[in-house]
């Protein structure tokens, strides 16, 4: 039945997004399955009959839709995000589109107002959703163990040659503020103004900070940094009016994937935080040490395959990231401006 049958997703790009943070998930989620590449690069090409031998390669993504494939995930640089997903959508591709998933609110919101003309669905690759420390976060929040959050602060450091890191195309802000803000608006809805302070100089890594108000009075302080000293600080931090909680160190994931791992070869073991890496809850002069939830980036995939299939929503409302560039755009002004700024509507509206 065509029910039970996996979900042949096709991949556009196979960089180091589209090969390490997207083919081995597809390949390893359940209802999905890695159908083929879009790639002319004949490096890319080489790569990819060492990791999936005779997986079929194509030039472009008019040749992907004619293999038959049921699904697209786009992941190249976000300048080509918009047209590559409008085309998509034009041959009545299901979208799974990487972060940033435009450049420009408005354009997001253009291929949005597309999607629902015709009818397509469309989510964007928002994966840290499904980090550990995210979910442990959440967990923690909706145990009433800090008691009323007043304050959230979240921080993705990574160690950077003087050179910096490569720009998918849309700097630190959105390459890292992409994940961030998304992160803090899931746990605490949305921002009504923000301000923030950008030292994203050309060719030298980069350093952002954001303090957003949410409309539920919760403030965020959201870092990004690429470091030259390698010496990142706690990646989260809920301060309530009970308790308090942190946590040092993403899950793994990223390592483990970049490392050539794969939840298809770790089982069970993918995403589990050892204990030494648990967060902490600390009350008054009391601290203990809070079993970390396990993550797995595949359950983006699993639940986009049952949307594709019609047994559910898709994993991330791809409106909530129209939000989200409304709210690095306010941030973008505030670092111009040096004022804080108000943030459009506070959330994406249709």
């Amino acid at each position: 039945m065509e029910q039970n049958r996996p979900v042949r997703i096709g991949l556009v790009g196979y960089g180091k997004g589209g090969r390490f943070f997207h083919a081995p998930l597809i390949a390893a989620a359940a209802g999905c399955e890695l159908a083929g590449v879009v790639t002319r690069s004949a490096e890319r090409r080489s790569e990819l009959e060492h990791d999936y031998p005779g997986m079929p390669a194509y030039d472009d993504l008019a040749q992907l839709a004619s293999a038959g494939v049921d699904a697209v995930a786009i992941s190249t640089p976000a300048d080509t995000h918009v047209p590559l997903a409008l085309q998509a959508i034009s041959l009545g591709l299901p979208v799974v589109c990487d972060k940033p998933f435009a450049l420009q609110s408005a354009a997001a919101r253009q291929v949005l107002e597309e999607t629902e003309r015709a009818g397509v669905l469309l989510t964007v690759y928002q994966n840290r959703r499904f980090d550990a420390d995210l979910l442990t976060v959440r967990a923690v929040i909706d145990s009433g163990e800090v008691g009323q959050v007043t304050r959230f602060e979240s921080r993705i450091e990574q160690y950077a040659p003087p050179s910096g890191i490569p720009s998918s195309g849309g700097g630190i802000l959105l390459d890292l503020g992409s994940h961030i803000v998304d992160q803090a608006m899931l746990l605490f809805g949305p921002v009504v103004s923000v301000y923030a302070e950008l030292d994203d100089a050309d060719g030298c890594p980069g350093r952002f900070f954001i303090a957003a108000r949410h409309a539920g009075g919760v403030v965020s302080h959201l870092v990004g940094d690429l470091m030259l000293q390698g010496a990142p600080g706690l990646r989260f931090r809920v301060f309530g009016d009970a308790a308090s909680y942190d946590v040092d160190a993403f899950d793994g994931q990223a390592d483990e994937l970049m490392a050539g791992g794969s939840p298809a070869v770790s089982g069970e073991a993918w995403g589990v935080v050892p204990r030494e890496r648990w967060g902490r809850l600390h009350a008054g002069r009391t601290t203990r040490s809070r079993r970390s939830e396990r993550g797995d980036w595949t359950a983006f995939y699993t639940s986009f395959s049952h949307a594709v299939r019609g047994r559910g929503a898709v994993p991330v409302d791809p409106w909530d990231a129209v939000g989200g560039l409304e709210v690095l755009e306010a941030a973008q002004r505030s670092a111009d401006a040096g004022q804080v700024q108000v943030v459009g509507p506070g959330t994406a509206s249709r």
